[in-house]
């Protein structure tokens, strides 16, 4: 039998590093495509280990990635958010986690509190805590001391501090959140989203300047409440739409579906409990919502 070439060994595990790096699916895809064509074209026979020189060649590529990357932001149109990856049942019934192999050790909620690191921290973070590698390989890939990687992720830790819960996809669960922003932006019927929001809760909303969102975040469960009794007000909200659970990014969360078209996406960041809502974060932008997979095509 013939051994598997290392794009089919490793590539999953590049585009999560590429990924986590940069919070950008469309930019980890590129530079995954791009290290893959190098490596093909250069002169393998003193490569140890293929695995470690992939990855330090994903990892460089992205800290030049994102020098780049944040100047963009610079001019960027109100919040930035990550690029969600989104996975679907069409039917808003089946869970489709339990569905695809798919799983991750990180979480959108982590996505966004990365994005408070240096490129140089996030990235030991990212190898360290999430892929395991050890510092040995982390030292080679980064350029940095074994002591001095050990130094950026505990100074990444300080600034993450208490990391979110990472929530299982829970079906019944994610299907009353439909139901309460349904309700709540339909009818300015409220109770159930009040339920389920922290006092404190922050919404974050990113539209890129390509659709109407907020551009600063909306601060505590009473202006959330608000918005979408506003909502309801208006009575703009088409009939052909219609919110379905979804696992993004490695975690439960909503997908907003207009004439079958992905509109929106929502995660949630929740408190120690569990049960409560500390963050919404709410992704407009077309231009982000470009990987979002129906499980039910993938799988016919």
């Amino acid at each position: 039998m013939q051994e598997p070439q290392p794009y089919e060994t490793y590539r999953p595990l590049l585009l999560s590093l590429a990924y986590r790096m940069l919070g950008s699916v469309s930019d980890a895809e590129d530079i995954v495509q791009e290290v893959f064509l190098d490596y093909y074209q250069i002169d393998r026979k003193g490569i140890e280990h293929d695995k470690a020189y992939l990855a330090k060649m994903v990892t460089n590529r992205c800290l030049n990635e994102q020098q780049s990357a944040r100047k963009r932001r610079e001019t960027y149109v109100g919040n930035w958010l990550p690029e969600p990856d989104v996975i679907y049942s069409a039917d808003g019934k089946d869970n489709p986690a339990d569905r695809l192999e798919k799983y991750e050790t990180i979480t959108y909620a982590m996505l966004v509190m990365l994005e408070n690191l240096s490129a140089i921290e996030r990235a030991v973070f990212v190898l360290r805590e999430t892929l395991a590698f050890d510092y040995a390989d982390i030292s080679d890939m980064t350029g940095k001391s074994e002591a001095n990687c050990r130094k950026l992720l505990s100074r990444a830790k300080d600034k993450l501090g208490v990391l979110p819960n990472l929530p299982v996809f829970h079906n019944k669960r994610a299907l009353e959140l439909a139901g309460a922003f349904i309700r709540a932006a339909e009818t300015g019927d409220t109770a159930l989203l009040v339920g389920m929001l922290a006092e404190d809760a922050i919404m974050v909303s990113d539209g890129g300047g390509k659709v109407h969102a907020a551009i600063f975040p909306i601060m505590g469960r009473t202006r959330i409440v608000a918005l979408y009794e506003g909502l309801a007000r208006k009575g703009n909200q088409p009939s052909s739409q219609a919110y379905i659970p979804a696992w993004i990014s490695g975690q439960s969360g909503l997908l907003l579906l207009q004439n079958g078209h992905p509109a929106r996406v929502l995660t949630f960041q929740w408190d120690a409990s569990g049960e409560k809502i500390e963050r919404i974060y709410l992704v407009m932008n077309p231009d982000k919502l470009s990987h979002v997979t129906n499980a039910d095509a993938i799988l016919s």
